[in-house]
Formats: C-alpha cells, structure tokens, sequence
C-alpha cells in the first residue's frame, strides 16, 4: 500500500461522485472516459505497464447508448453463494452472493458482496463480445470498495453497461483480478463501455 495508491483510490471515488451528479449522462459519460484514460496514462498506480503509458493512445470506448442503461431492483431472496479469488497481494479474498439483478431484455447478473476490509458491493460481467471485442475475461460494472459507484436506491442499482471498464488484468497479466463467474455471464453481447484494450508493447493481447 502506499499514498499513490490512495490518490488512486480517491480520484476514482470522487470521479464516479461527479457521474451521479452529473444529469447529461452523456456528459458524464465523456468525463468518464477522458478521467479514465488520464489516469491510465499518467498514474504512478495504472495498471497499464509503465514503459507503455507515455504512449498510451487511451481505451477505446463504445459511443453511449442510452438502451443499456438500467436502474433494477436487486433481489435478495436467492441461495448464499461463496466465490474465492487468489491474489497476488491481498491472499484469498472472499464474496459472498447477496442477491440478482435481472435485466430488461433477458439475463440476469449476480450481485457480491466482498467479505472482508469494509465491504463493498461488487458486479462484473462477461457478454457475448468477450474474446472478440473486448476483454475475455469479462469487465466490472460497480466495485464501491474501489469507488466505482453508479448510485440507485431504494433497494436498486443502478447498472449502466456503457461504464463497463475493463479489470487491471486487461491491462499486465502480472495483476491478478476477480472475473465474472458463470452467474454473471450474459448470452448477448454488449457492445458498450471500454472495450478490448490495445496490447502494450511486448504484451500479449488481452483475449483473455
């Protein structure tokens, strides 16, 4: 841990606060997308490796599509589900399955709850465009423990696929990250959000 990683941690708190008070959702979108791609390109902390970030050319980012943002009712009454994911720095790290979010048009993601330093409400996904145009190994919609946030109340969240970011691993297969398990597995693909990310230089590409 170090002071880089806790301004990590704040700009991407405050950015996503910025989102949820910004009402042009496109608007909040395009800061989104250019905080994002500043961080990455800058930060001591981006998982982009560090010999590639100068160069950084930025994620690439499906144009908004107002059809694949969802404000849904999460449901709770659902069988307890653990999920385990070795790390490289934290050991094994727990979720817990607290309830689904079922969604318009079909499918349905599982919502965790990541069970230790103070908790925190974590949905990832993986559509039918992972492998091809983007990241295999599926995307995260809401990590709240890292500050990626989108609201909703109430009993609800808000689930809006066009801030769909790709995990650290997307970026250095050296991180280690949590993927979305077969709950959080979509039929359809979703051609929203960060998509695959270029290849650093002596990378692999991120197929997944």
């Amino acid at each position: 841990m170090s002071l880089t990683l806790l301004d990590w941690r704040r700009r991407i708190a405050r950015l996503y606060a910025e989102i949820r008070a910004e009402p042009d959702v496109v608007a909040a979108h395009d800061h989104w997308r250019a905080t994002r791609d500043d961080l990455l390109r800058t930060h001591p902390d981006s998982p982009v490796p560090g010999p590639a970030r100068a160069s950084y050319p930025g994620a690439p980012v499906a144009r908004y599509d107002p059809l694949l943002r969802f404000e849904v009712e999460v449901v709770t009454d659902i069988a307890a589900k653990q999920m385990t994911v070795a790390t490289g720095t934290d050991g094994i790290v727990r979720f817990d399955r607290f309830g689904r979010a079922d969604l318009p048009g079909g499918g349905s993601l599982d919502v965790w709850w990541l069970a230790c330093y103070g908790g925190g409400v974590f949905v990832p996904v993986k559509d039918a465009s992972a492998g091809s145009a983007t990241y295999g190994g599926g995307r995260y919609l809401i990590d709240t423990a890292k500050g990626a946030d989108l609201g909703g109340g109430d009993g609800r969240l808000v689930l809006d696929f066009n801030f769909a970011y790709n995990p650290s691993c997307a970026y250095d297969p050296a991180w280690a990250c949590p993927l979305a398990p077969a709950g959080n597995t979509l039929a359809r693909p979703l051609l929203a959000g960060e998509l695959m990310p270029p290849a650093a230089p002596g990378q692999p590409d991120a197929t997944g």
